[in-house]
């Protein structure tokens, strides 16, 4: 792994802090404004599946399907777009793209390879493309022919998936776009003529179907991830989406879906009419991060990010700046320490193998998970103000603060403001207790007391270090006060 420049501090409080029930904008409460197809619910889920959810930390989205076999590249061509969207390039013939599905057959594919890869790597929940804009599903669904096993591979390729992962503890959720190329039925635009309302009516019933065959097939999925919602056909199905997420959460208790399935009868996705998120969590954030706690206005989210500017599936030529896993790591303490999950996406090539460039920030963020997942599991936002060194998070279940440093000053000290008649009690090395850490206390005051960590070295590896709290007490009030005067 390379040299970084960062370090992890895990700060234990002496009395556990209760959990901050007070965002800005949580509060707010919904308008007079009547929906019939707006949020089902205001504020966070409280159910044990939901709760899980919220604690993953770290998750993996894979982009797989038919695109991997041209991997942005037609006839000597470059694409320049999302590898995925190939299919609506003018240098890409609807018919070509059409019949890759007879060149379908992954010979490098290994649901359990891919599962180990993410199990090291230190993922607690997939997502997985069961369909993408194409319409080509990789589970053999019995309402088209344009599926898996009509391909030379022939085997269901979302079951070996869902079993691989599901073998290694890591939790599955499929991915559908409701966007379908393939379905003589889809339509983009809002259908007008007596035609297309008749073509489109097929299609929403196409629509429901496949999503319960993947509800009924793959019966451990816990939840469904949804793309290609934004067109104006869907927007105006606000009644139908809604009928059909009830039907979906029937089967499925405890399903979690995302902000981005439905519209309320408005037409607004995401947020309702009256700015209340729809449905279980935002998935606004597509890489991109917020930058304060103020942001996510109190609702659970998850940022979904490429290891390039704009790759998902398969594309063999990566352009532009391809992110580093100190870079990957940093994103991901961000989004932990603003009360979110990060998922990395991998794009598998039409074999079906990893490309190294992946596999090789899986092992890197694997080596840093090894030492410092306590840092990301089961932690969120810690209440305490943000300092230039990186970010903190804390343990929902234990009340533990950690630090996660990346920009060590160049004085080898680190600042740190703790709450109000909060000192320390010690620092020391989480993998070797016996080495200590000074501090220095610099301020004391009723918004909180401030403290300087004075580092030996400037670390060239991560480390955890323990920061044990304790009260002050009225003597050592005594013994500040003195020691100003």
């Amino acid at each position: 792994m390379k040299k970084l420049t960062y370090l992890i501090l895990f700060l234990s409080i002496g009395i556990i802090q209760p959990l901050k029930a007070q965002f800005p904008g949580a509060t707010a409460q919904r308008s007079s404004i009547a929906l019939q197809h707006g949020a089902h619910h205001i504020g966070k889920r409280t159910d044990a599946q939901m709760e899980i959810w919220r604690n993953y930390g770290l998750g993996q989205f894979i982009h797989w399907g038919l695109y991997a076999i041209p991997g942005g590249h037609w006839q000597g061509k470059y694409y320049p777009g999302a590898a995925e969207w190939i299919r609506s390039w003018s240098g890409m013939p609807n018919e070509d793209y059409d019949h890759l599905y007879q060149q379908f057959n992954p010979k490098n594919f290994d649901a359990n390879a891919w599962a180990a890869q993410a199990k090291a790597m230190g993922a607690r929940y997939v997502i997985i493309t069961t369909k993408h804009h194409d319409g080509f599903c990789i589970w053999p669904s019995k309402y088209t022919d344009y599926t898996i096993a009509n391909t030379p591979y022939k085997k269901d390729a979302l079951k070996e998936i869902v079993d691989a992962y599901d073998a290694v503890g890591i939790d599955v959720y499929l991915y559908f776009s409701i966007i379908d190329w393939n379905h003589k039925g889809y339509q983009s635009a809002a259908p007008k003529t007596v035609a297309e309302k008749r073509d489109y009516e097929t299609f929403k019933t196409f629509t429901a179907n496949q999503l319960k065959e993947l509800l009924t097939n793959y019966p451990s999925a816990k939840g469904l991830w949804f793309d290609g919602t934004w067109d104006a056909a869907w927007v105006a199905q606000a009644a139908f989406a809604d009928s059909l997420e009830t039907e979906l959460r029937a089967m499925r208790p405890g399903l979690i879906i995302g902000s981005r399935f439905r519209a309320d009868e408005n037409g607004k996705r995401h947020f309702d009419t009256n700015g209340d998120l729809m449905d279980d969590y935002e998935q606004g954030w597509e890489r991109k991060l917020p930058k304060t706690i103020a942001d996510i206005h109190g609702n659970d989210w998850d940022c979904v990010m490429t290891v390039p500017e704009n790759q998902w599936g398969y594309h063999s030529e990566w352009r532009g700046h391809v992110k580093t896993s100190t870079e990957l790591i940093e994103m991901m303490a961000q989004s932990v320490a603003l009360d979110g999950n990060f998922v990395l996406n991998f794009g598998p090539d039409g074999q079906g193998t990893i490309r190294p460039e992946e596999a090789k920030l899986a092992q890197e963020i694997g080596d840093w998970m090894q030492i410092n997942h306590e840092a990301i599991y089961d932690c969120g936002y810690a209440g305490l103000e943000k300092q230039d060194w990186g970010y903190i998070t804390q343990n929902r279940k234990t009340g533990k603060y950690y630090l996660i440093v990346f920009n060590v000053p160049v004085s080898g000290t680190l600042k740190i403001k703790n709450a109000s008649g909060k000192g320390i009690g010690k620092l020391y090395d989480l993998a070797h207790p016996e080495q200590q850490y000074e501090t220095e206390e610099i301020h004391r005051s009723a918004e909180g007391n401030e403290y300087f960590i004075h580092l030996k070295d400037k670390p060239t590896q991560p480390k955890v270090i323990v920061w044990e709290s304790s009260d002050l007490d009225q003597d050592s009030d005594v013994r500040y006060e003195k020691a100003k005067t």
